[in-house]
């Protein structure tokens, strides 16, 4: 048996890691061990909070290319550009643009580029949670407390494996029993053997587990912080995890419980930037001795940022012009994008975003938080999970109470049904297909596109009318066929050495020799 390509950094980030009394700061110290800090829960905060920094570091989870690997919103973005909806006018400096191409699932024998990158991340966090959760036993403190950091680290591990397994497999729905990722609820460490692929099925079995754990213990404690999670940030995770697994009953209560801790009123002039903002439920509050330069989202959407390469004006983030036109002239979303020159020439127009800008594009270290959760995101779960329900007066009623903060004269009364074309662009009126447009629009940007696209079993096409290049219009792929693998990430090279035990995704649109790579269970290796 060959041993996990991971030791995940878990004993280095809960041995290097302290925090002040309101717990932002996240110094490194090499003064505590790991163990010794997982004695106490004054310890416990210091690894929870070491885990949370890890949301917005950059530089930890590959050997190059380190500008577009900085947790959950990069992610966000390289799903968003693996979508239809948001349109990338150029090259630029590199980043992000072979996600945009789908052009890194090749590169899996390197430890510079999305496959390994994603990996690591992930199975980071999961190292790192499972190091604090078996810590409980052993921990003295207040039982407030160790509810606390067990809650969240139980949260974390909700997170990871949802969003591991999200990336790196077919969606559930649909796939239930094909092959996902591997599961590990142990501390791990160099010598630890490794796992095979679970299903989907027990994978996301796990994080409902888990997240329900942690609902459990986190009861209606107070969020100390925004980069924790609370009721409201816990029941929004699970919401989410059980909309992807099509549990509708569940997703919507979830989300009726996390809608409460958030506003989903409308803020003209609240540009994603402020994780303190009425309607975040979780953000990551960056402070001037932890903020960074080029390696974060903003710089790579505003494009008034010119310092350092100036990422956003050189690789424009735009909206295509069929979800722009989709939208009512009075709808105040509008403002998010201006139809403008992409490029000198003026030759060249897109919806220029302009819904994530920086406080200041002169400070990239302030007024530049990370926000992972927004409130209009459960109050359109409710909306959509009531329809599929059933319920679609109580679906309409959500969805109006939403929109009447954005659009005035918005009104859904007429929608009725729950069809969805076969392709995103085909319309059938339906009342799920208008909800789910509103979610298109109000989470550009946010969520990751490709998500939703698997999880509703769709399909889609780019054209040049929507304004994407034509390196970028994905002809010789299938993203018109939920059943293709083009958009579940391959596993890197590192741990197929490591681990004799995983089975690889294909490289291409479809397993070219199913011995060797898909998601089938019967061709799974065995342990010897």
């Amino acid at each position: 048996m060959k041993k996990i390509l991971y030791t995940l950094m878990a004993l280095a980030a809960l041995s290097l890691t302290s925090c002040n009394e309101d717990l932002l700061n996240t110094n490194p110290t090499d003064k505590v061990s790991g163990e010794t800090m997982l004695q106490t829960t004054d310890g416990g905060y210091m690894a929870l909070n070491g885990m949370i920094r890890f949301f917005w570091q950059w530089g930890k989870t590959t050997t190059g290319n380190y500008h577009q690997c900085f947790g959950p919103q990069s992610y966000n973005l390289m799903a968003d550009l693996m979508g239809e909806d948001m349109v990338m006018s150029a090259q630029g400096s590199g980043w992000f643009w072979f996600d945009y191409l789908y052009n890194v699932k090749s590169r899996w024998n390197s430890t510079t580029w999305r496959p390994y990158d994603a990996w690591n991340y992930y199975y980071t966090i999961i190292s790192n949670a499972n190091y604090i959760i078996n810590g409980k036993e052993g921990m003295k403190g207040a039982t407030d407390d160790i509810d606390y950091i067990i809650g969240n680290a139980y949260a974390f591990r909700a997170y990871a494996y949802a969003y591991c397994a999200m990336t790196f497999a077919r969606s559930y729905i649909g796939h239930e029993d094909r092959l996902s990722i591997p599961i590990y609820t142990e501390p791990t460490f160099a010598g630890t053997s490794g796992k095979a692929r679970s299903t989907n099925r027990e994978v996301f079995a796990q994080a409902m587990n888990d997240i329900n754990e942690a609902i459990s213990l986190l009861g209606t404690k107070a969020q100390q912080h925004c980069s924790h999670f609370d009721q409201y940030v816990a029941n929004g995770l699970k919401a989410r995890i059980a909309l992807y697994m099509g549990d509708y009953q569940v997703a919507h209560d979830a989300a009726a419980i996390a809608v409460k801790g958030g506003s989903f009123a409308f803020d003209k002039d609240f540009h994603y930037n402020d994780a303190t903002d009425k309607s975040v439920l979780w953000g990551a509050e960056i402070i001037q001795a932890q903020g960074t330069t080029n390696p974060q989202f903003l710089v790579h959407m505003d494009i008034r940022y010119n310092n350092g390469g100036g990422y956003g004006g050189k690789a424009r983030k735009c909206a295509s012009a069929w979800l722009y036109n989709k939208m009512a002239s009075s709808d105040a979303r509008t403002k998010w994008w201006n139809y403008e020159a992409l490029e000198s020439t003026g030759k060249i127009k897109g919806y220029q975003q302009w819904k994530f800008l920086f406080a200041d594009p002169s400070n990239t270290y302030t007024g530049a938080d990370h926000i992972f959760m927004r409130a209009p995101e459960m109050q359109l779960i409710i909306a959509e999970t009531a329809c599929r329900l059933g319920n679609e007066s109580e679906a309409k009623s959500a969805l109006n109470e939403l929109m009447k903060t954005r659009q005035e004269d918005y009104d859904c009364s007429a929608k009725t049904g729950t069809a969805l074309g076969k392709l995103t662009t085909d319309e059938t009126g339906s009342l799920l297909e208008e909800i789910i447009l509103q979610r298109r629009i109000e989470l550009w940007g946010e969520y990751g596109r490709v998500y939703d696209i698997k999880r509703l079993r769709q399909g889609f096409k780019r054209t040049a009318d929507m304004g994407h290049p034509v390196a970028a219009l994905l002809n010789s792929l299938h993203t018109d066929d939920p059943e293709t693998f083009d958009w579940v990430l391959t596993f890197p090279s590192k741990e197929i050495d490591a681990n004799d035990l995983i089975l690889q995704n294909p490289t291409g649109s479809y397993p070219t020799n199913e011995d060797l790579e898909g998601d089938d269970p019967s061709k799974a290796p065995k342990k010897e």
